[in-house]
């Protein structure tokens, strides 16, 4: 279940995408409901260094994802994230940094605000799309329900004198509101 899809049917210009991170089938439910065949623009994906190890590793790369060490970020997977953005491509951010199953309170990380803000400095619009991401079980099973909300993007623009603080706040709350609703269309509110 889509909820809001017309929200990004019109978005012109570098999109970033705000999921609620729940499992690890969020990623393939992103690129179906967001990837080239919807939107024109295939998913990148910023993901933890240690998720990139192995098989796992293997095929996250070919799903579009890139590795970031979210303690001391490496100059080139911030220019990539970048360049992405400058190019007007579409990036999935996971504000929260990892999965969080069971929905808990997390401070957001900075990087997508600060990403977002030096794109805005070298002259690029940017759209951050909060978006709820529920299933019906905790663990999601194979043919389960899931629900996928998108709320209204924040133009990048519109926060230039607010702190990371308030910004991720702010976020939080519209990502929270989105989960919400998707929580109750799959049954769990």
């Amino acid at each position: 279940i889509i909820i809001g899809k017309e929200h990004i049917s019109s978005l012109k210009g570098s999109i970033i995408l705000a999921p609620t991170h729940r499992s690890r089938w969020d990623g393939l439910l992103l690129t179906l409901a967001f990837g080239r065949r919807e939107t024109k623009k295939d998913c990148r994906f910023m993901v933890t260094n240690p998720e990139m190890a192995g098989l796992q590793g293997w095929f996250l790369k070919r799903l579009g994802c890139f590795s970031i060490n979210q303690d001391s970020p490496s100059l080139s997977s911030l220019r990539y994230a970048l360049n992405l953005i400058m190019n007007k491509k579409q990036l999935v951010i996971f504000p929260e940094g990892k999965i969080n199953k069971f929905g808990k309170k997390l401070p957001l990380k900075q990087g997508l605000f600060r990403l977002a803000q030096i794109a805005k400095r070298k002259g690029t619009a940017v759209n951050i799309v909060p978006i709820g991401i529920a299933y019906d079980k905790v663990i999601p099973k194979f043919r389960g329900k899931v629900a996928l909300c998108i709320e209204e993007p924040l133009k990048i623009d519109d926060f230039s004198k607010v702190s990371i603080d308030e910004f991720n706040n702010f976020l939080s709350e519209r990502i929270k509101n989105a989960e919400l609703k998707a929580l109750n269309k799959v049954g769990r509110l």
